[in-house]
């Protein structure tokens, strides 16, 4: 009986041993990246310049898949439902992490909180304010003034339906008493090349996706969100300075499907602050107006906790609605 049990507890080690060795190799083979939104708009600039180092310090390719669609609730359903061994990584955005939860209630297909471990927060931006330079408007009360005007018919372009540019538009028609038609696009970069074509007149889209436009005067900034002004445009003020109580900003962080092994999310969390501490990835986030920010497991779930009750807050004062 003795050597029965003996041979069956030898049996088991390598089984309760292979979760731990794996961990010790992590990762033996690619990463996919999912970026819940689509091509061309700021998220994928940020996801690719964080895979790049990532690929350097984890010894393996760190690769980006942009699957965008329904406020990035799409891909960021994928990753909930992706197997928990860390070769799945979320790029985690402030729509479908946070606004979603108010905006579809239980048809929301996961859980922020419950489907997702955390890594870290990667950055922070404004949302900013463009206009197609057709449009006769230097400033913002310029164009509050025009869009009051009975025979204007003004129309904006966002990323989707709940996302934070779609939020800001609602806050600045609330707060401005003033209308707007939203037209929804797939991502900031189908909104972006419908906006430069005149086919909207207004954008509302994070600063990687408009500041080398803006320089070129491709389009015209008028204001930006948030408590300060950003660095990337010191010139451009902020919606408070002009007197529209509108602090709402864009984030990213990095998430993984919850069960992911402790070693290997310790494993993340390191490769993930060492790549945004690097001035490789630093400058680049800075030079596109996403300051990097790094945080702990920890910090990243209490962020997320009281950006979702945030957001439901100001999902029911602008009104919101999924069109």
């Amino acid at each position: 009986m003795k050597i029965a049990t003996c041979c069956g507890l030898l049996a088991c080690a390598p089984l309760a041993l292979a979760p731990a060795v794996g961990a010790d190799v992590y990762p033996t083979r690619p990463i996919r990246f999912i970026n819940p939104t689509a091509p061309g708009g700021t998220a994928e600039p940020i996801a690719r310049v964080l895979a790049l180092k990532l690929s350097e310090s984890l010894g393996q390719s760190v690769v980006v898949d942009s699957r965008g669609g329904a406020g990035g609730t799409v891909g960021t359903a994928t990753a909930a439902n992706a197997l928990p061994d860390g070769y799945t990584l979320l790029l985690g955005v402030v729509s479908p992490m946070a606004i979603n939860v108010s905006l579809y209630g239980s048809k929301l297909p996961y859980d922020p909180l419950k489907d997702f471990a955390p890594i870290s927060l990667i950055t922070r931006v404004p949302q900013v304010l463009s206009v197609h330079p057709m449009l006769p408007v230097a400033t913002i009360r310029q164009l509050i003034d025009l869009a009051k005007d009975p025979k204007s018919r003004l129309n904006y372009g966002s990323a989707g339906s709940g996302t934070t540019g779609h939020l800001v538009a609602e806050l600045l028609k609330k707060r401005a008493g003033i209308q707007l038609t939203h037209i929804p696009f797939k991502g900031s970069g189908p909104a972006l090349t419908a906006f430069l074509s005149g086919d909207v007149s207004i954008m509302l889209s994070g600063p990687p996706a408009v500041l080398a436009l803006a320089q070129a005067g491709r389009l015209r900034v008028l204001a930006t969100s948030g408590v300060t002004r950003t660095p990337v445009m010191p010139d451009v003020p902020t919606f408070i300075e002009s007197g529209l109580p509108i602090d709402v900003t864009s984030w990213y962080c990095l998430v993984v499907p919850t069960g992911t092994p402790h070693a290997i999310v310790s494993r993340l969390h390191a490769a993930t602050v060492e790549a945004l501490k690097s001035p490789q990835v630093a400058d680049t986030l800075l030079k596109m107006g996403a300051p990097p920010e790094p945080s702990s497991p920890e910090q990243l779930r209490t962020f997320l906790r009281a950006e979702i009750k945030k957001f439901a807050e100001v999902v029911a004062i602008a009104d919101a609605k999924i069109d």
